[in-house]
């Protein structure tokens, strides 16, 4: 079956560190969903003053799947830059309101994002009409426990932020760490299975068809991840990691050990599964990196890849 979005939808793919971002147009007022990385504003700010974003329109709304960095990053700017509201969903308000930085995974996870006011929350199973179409919203918890999809019907596209990849999710933290939220990432998993999706608009990466084998990897992923709790630790870390060097670029090798043991995510997790002195998680988190490819060693600094 053809890979086809109806023409007022429009994605800009981005990559690991700044979430995808979707415009839903509409003679009625343009939907921004998602806004990327804190660091890529000005290429988010870019893409969207361009022919295939809005070309000079102004913009009614931003909307988020939810509230980790790679998809508020840009919130702040992109709304001081077109005046509109953000929509976030709700049971994401106390966590934005408070700008509790550990609960949204920032200075906790060595992450950044610029601080706005929230102007409307999204419920679960609530109807919307962006870009003329109706989205319902629903509840996705895993990766993040108050995330929300966005399901259009009559085309059968699903805006999935980071609940289903066409190769996995988004990290999901061990059950000693939140013993709800595997459950939830796998209870995600079958409600979208339900919903006979045609495309998947994913958080990062290409939009998608084959949803059902999708669905079928994420699932096998996630029971396997639900078995062994070190392995999901170690991912979370090395995932935290990329992230963080994705953000810097490079990073001194002799600066990893005290980057380490100051984030609050790598001091939990290594507490908590491993107790490894902050030089040894360090660098066998670094060894892991370079034999993924993700990262290599240049002159005394790690470099992403």
């Amino acid at each position: 079956m053809p890979l086809s979005l109806p023409p007022q939808v429009h994605v800009f793919v981005r990559d690991w560190l700044s979430s995808n971002n979707v415009v839903l147009k509409s003679p009625q007022g343009h939907v921004l969903v998602d806004t990327g990385y804190t660091t890529h504003v000005p290429l988010t700010l870019a893409l969207l003053a361009s022919r295939q974003g809005l070309d000079g329109d102004p913009l009614a709304l931003i909307v988020n799947t939810h509230c980790h960095s790679d998809h508020i990053g840009g919130n702040a700017a992109v709304t001081r830059a077109y005046g509109c509201p953000i929509a976030i969903p709700a049971a994401e308000l106390r966590a934005v309101e408070a700008w509790d930085t550990k609960a949204l995974l920032l200075d906790y996870a060595g992450q950044f994002a610029d601080p706005f006011a929230v102007g409307q929350v999204l419920e679960p199973g609530s109807t919307h009409v962006w870009g003329d179409l109706e989205w319902q919203a629903l509840a996705a918890p895993g990766h993040d426990m108050g995330a929300l999809v966005f399901f259009n019907g009559e085309h059968r596209i699903l805006i999935s932020g980071d609940a289903l990849w066409e190769n996995g999710f988004g990290f999901v933290p061990p059950p000693e760490i939140d013993p709800e939220a595997m459950p939830a990432a796998l209870a995600t998993l079958d409600m979208l299975a339900t919903l006979d999706a045609r495309v998947v608009i994913p958080g990062h990466g290409e939009p998608f068809g084959n949803v059902a084998e999708a669905i079928a990897r994420a699932r096998r992923r996630a029971v396997a991840f639900a078995g062994d709790s070190q392995r999901t630790a170690w991912h979370g870390m090395k995932v935290i990691l990329a992230f963080s060097l994705l953000h810097r670029r490079r990073m001194a090798l002799e600066g990893l050990p005290p980057f380490v043991a100051r984030t609050g995510l790598f001091q939990d997790l290594n507490a908590r599964f491993f107790a490894l002195p902050a030089d040894v998680l360090a660098t066998r988190l670094a060894d892991d990196l370079v034999r993924a490819g993700v990262a290599r060693r240049d002159a005394g600094d790690l470099v992403a890849a």
